[in-house]
């Protein structure tokens, strides 16, 4: 009989202790690897043993405090990522190209269209693929901002405004027309701004991520172009914030029409400058670079693409 050597076989899946080793290195602990995996501290502890046993090599070293891969350890985590995606592109392969999508979807989008205008296709998604579970996250950070898809353990992301980031994947799934509005309060009895420069003298509140202190208004038709320069009396971060603080009096707010339809309809708030236009706001969906997609979120890119341009409209047209 062979003598067993620390390289030789192990107890446990190398697959999935590669896979456990990833999750803890992208996690930055053993206890959120733990939570993500829906395991126990102790057993991601054994599965990462076993595998530094599995190799003979030392891949993290561990303080009270803190956690730091080795060289070794990097090595390993840049191999692994590579071979478990080679391996997910096997198994597809296998499968087929029409294999059913599976397992969770982690999706984190900004609150009010993660709660109003996505949910529709969002839902459509869902009814086709009963085996898909989605996380749908909801958070305003700057469009500037790209989310940590490894630390956040994302699939992708919503993102209303343009992308600037290069390491991404980036696809257009539609726009969003924007308008101007206001209380009948804001105009104390007077008449309803015809042209952009009457809005100059009006008190302003900006949406944080999407202006702050200027705006460009586009005539529909002529194609003339005003530049309005204001100090905001308020400015937030939340489009529901935002249009609370409209409804208020508070003052002049450039909003996505879809959101605005109902207020609009029974004259809580009025269109100003109606036939002058901000600038449409692009929604991107947003993923990392890699060699294997799952077939869950192919999926979730095809339903976006194919549904969100007719929910814009149809919640546009309604208001």
């Amino acid at each position: 009989m062979s003598k067993s050597s620390s390289t030789g076989p192990v107890t446990g899946d190398r697959i999935e202790l590669m896979q456990t080793f990833v999750r803890i290195v992208e996690a930055g602990s053993l206890s959120a690897a733990a939570l993500q995996l829906g395991a126990t501290q102790p057993t991601v502890s054994r599965r990462l043993q076993a595998l530094e046993r599995s190799l003979g090599l030392k891949l993290l070293q561990r303080s009270t405090h803190a956690m730091a891969l080795t060289e070794d350890g990097r090595r390993c985590f840049e191999r692994a990522k590579a071979l478990l995606e080679s391996w997910q592109a096997f198994e597809s392969d296998l499968r087929g190209a029409g294999d059913e999508p599976e397992g969770v979807l982690r999706v984190v989008a900004p609150h009010a269209f993660g709660q109003q205008l996505l949910v529709g296709p969002l839902a459509g998604y869902m009814r086709r693929h009963p085996r898909v579970t989605v996380e749908w996250l909801l958070h305003d950070r700057p469009h500037h901002r790209t989310p940590d898809f490894n630390g956040e353990h994302l699939d992708c992301a919503i993102q209303v405004g343009e992308v600037s980031d290069p390491s991404v994947v980036a696809i257009r799934l539609s726009e969003v027309p924007r308008i101007v509005v206001g209380a009948p309060s804001l105009l104390e009895g007077g008449t309803v701004p015809a042209h952009a420069s009457e809005l100059a003298g009006l008190p302003w509140l900006s949406a944080r991520n999407f202006y702050r202190t200027e705006m460009l208004l586009t005539h529909e038709d002529s194609g003339e172009v005003c530049a309005l320069s204001f100090r905001p009396r308020l400015s937030t971060d939340s489009l529901y914030a935002l249009r609370s603080a409209a409804l208020q009096g508070l003052g002049v707010a450039v909003v996505s029409a879809w959101m605005m339809g109902e207020d609009l309809a029974e004259g809580r708030l009025l269109h100003l400058a109606p036939r002058w236009r901000p600038s449409p706001l692009p929604v991107y969906l947003l993923y990392p670079h890699a060699r294997f997609y799952p077939a869950r979120l192919r999926r979730f890119v095809e339903a976006m693409r194919a549904e969100l341009p007719a929910a814009v409209a149809r919640v546009t047209r309604a208001g």
